[in-house]
């Protein structure tokens, strides 16, 4: 049995482009999923947010058409609503990484919000990468890559091997015009090589011992990584 550290967002909304803020979360796919996955192999979950406050889902995340049908929404509303983990995470402040066997970030663009700049969770990333923990991020989740740095400075990724949620996927989904700023560019101007390809399509890339997902479509297949 591996302990498995859920790295979470805690932000509820995201701040646009003009400055006003609109709801967001962890994308519930992408928990909900290698949640299930990892529990039934036997393995210990850990919650951790910022502050510790209990992880917001993205509301959209919950519907049918997100989720392959009513029966899987279900399924998905189900372990967002009874999972104890997500109901009582640690804060990221507390967290000791010698503690775990596996880091996870699942996406959603809360992790744009807060992760992305948050130094508790950039210590535990940086740390889990430094000690050959397995990594695993999906979606917008490699938001939080962003914070994990050096005692330089530098971006304790770079050089690695990632995919991302991309800018194509982006433009597609609307939110290009309204966003303060791209995960793609961001990642690439820290130094990570993000790779894209066709939009919405699973993709999981692995580099020693980093593993990413594009999209909410790629979350069994990096579960299974």
């Amino acid at each position: 049995m591996a302990k498995i550290l859920f790295v979470m967002t805690g932000a509820d909304r995201r701040t646009l482009a003009d400055g006003s803020k609109k709801r967001t979360g962890y994308w519930a796919g992408e928990a909900v999923i290698p949640y299930k996955a990892f529990k039934a192999a036997g393995h210990e979950i850990t919650v951790a947010t910022p502050g510790g406050v209990v992880p917001p889902v993205e509301p959209s995340s919950l519907g049918a058409g997100a989720n392959g049908g009513e029966e899987n929404a279900a399924s998905v509303l189900a372990v967002v609503e009874g999972a104890a983990e997500l109901q009582s995470p640690l804060a990221l402040s507390d967290v000791t990484v010698e503690d775990f066997d596996a880091v996870y970030v699942p996406g959603g663009q809360g992790p744009m919000e807060d992760l992305s700049a948050d130094a508790d969770s950039g210590r535990v990333l940086t740390r889990a990468l430094e000690s050959g923990l397995p990594v695993g991020v999906i979606c917008h989740g490699p938001a939080a890559l962003l914070a994990a740095l050096k005692e330089d400075g530098t971006n304790a990724y770079a050089g690695y091997r990632i995919t991302a949620f991309s800018n194509t996927e982006e433009q597609l989904a609307g939110n290009v015009e309204t966003a303060r700023w791209l995960l793609q560019d961001r990642l690439t101007e820290a130094g990570l090589e993000v790779e894209v390809g066709e939009p919405w399509a699973p993709h999981v890339e692995v580099d020693r011992n980093v593993v990413t997902g594009r999209n909410p479509a790629s979350s069994g297949l990096l579960a299974a990584e």
